[in-house]
């Protein structure tokens, strides 16, 4: 152990930072998980705010709204993951059949660029376009159609939000399906030719097969991030007209914990909310083992 320390104590420096960052940020926080089950006073502070065990979970579940954010969190990533997750493959696919290096250098610029935009910009965007006097709609009523409620219709709304996401993100995602099928063995294909086998034929019975513990990977971390939902984009798309889908756990604790000073109401719900992940990251882990793969661990 020691000569092993001696001779990559360089590799063990550069890894000191990232353990002491979850350390700092995401270890010694978790103390502030007892709020969830005390009625939480600040001036008290975690260790002398009173004890009440799981009163607090047991209204937090009898509570509507927070009822109402579960099912459109479970909503949102559902359809992101039923039209999200197979975007960035079927991307990677129609991207590693481009002949030219340059235009698929280009076509690759282009589509990783909206990762780099902040929830901001695009919903800023999304509003120059889909607003009520946004592009689309004078379009629309110059050529004679009736105008179209994108953000003020919770069914229009939900439909762009799927939409604009799949378009933030589905580039980026082809960067890890691009790197599993460059380790495809060539020679695979070569034969493969030989034998008569079509494009598509090689598509479906040497890359999809090639690259599906990969897939199985990025299935099992989406299936763990089923009740998990970022705030930026929920956030700065959803408006008072479709909050019946637009409210998720993340806005909703923000609205809970810090508008409303109920840190105990919002730690509970954040809680709750990564005991459920959890649970759907081990179920996807073993439904992968059932199926032969390897899972993530």
């Amino acid at each position: 152990m020691g000569n092993l320390l001696r001779r990559d104590w360089r590799l063990y420096v550069l890894l000191a930072a990232p353990i002491v960052y979850f350390i700092i940020f995401k270890y010694f926080p978790m103390y502030g998980v007892l709020m969830a089950f005390q009625d939480y006073n600040m001036f008290q502070g975690v260790f002398h705010s009173k004890f009440v065990g799981f009163d607090v979970f047991k209204e937090m579940l009898a509570s509507r709204d927070f009822l109402r954010a579960l099912r459109n969190t479970f909503l949102l990533n559902f359809l992101d993951l039923l039209v999200g997750f197979p975007a960035p493959l079927l991307l990677a696919i129609l991207l590693n059949e481009l002949k030219g290096k340059l235009f698929k250098r280009f076509a690759q610029t282009v589509l990783y660029f909206p990762h780099f935009l902040s929830w901001v910009i695009i919903g800023g965007i999304a509003y120059e376009l889909f607003a009520t006097k946004g592009i689309v709609n004078n379009t629309l009523q110059a050529i004679g159609m009736n105008q179209l409620p994108f953000l003020t219709d919770k069914w229009y709304w939900l439909v762009n939000y799927v939409a604009i996401g799949v378009w933030q993100n589905a580039g980026w995602g082809t960067i890890i399906y691009l790197a599993a099928i460059s380790g495809i063995n060539t020679e695979l294909y070569e034969a493969s030719s030989m034998d008569g086998a079509s494009r598509l034929r090689q598509i479906w019975h040497i890359l999809l097969p090639g690259i599906r513990p990969t897939i199985v990977t990025l299935l099992i971390l989406n299936l763990g991030k089923i009740t998990a939902i970022g705030f930026d984009r929920p956030f700065v798309l959803q408006n008072t007209y479709v909050l019946d889908f637009g409210e998720v756990i993340s806005t909703y604790v923000y609205k809970v914990g810090l508008q409303s000073g109920q840190f105990s109401f919002a730690t509970a719900v954040g809680l709750f909310q990564s005991v459920i992940g959890m649970i759907f990251l081990l179920s996807g882990e073993y439904m992968a083992r059932r199926l032969g793969e390897r899972g993530i661990w």
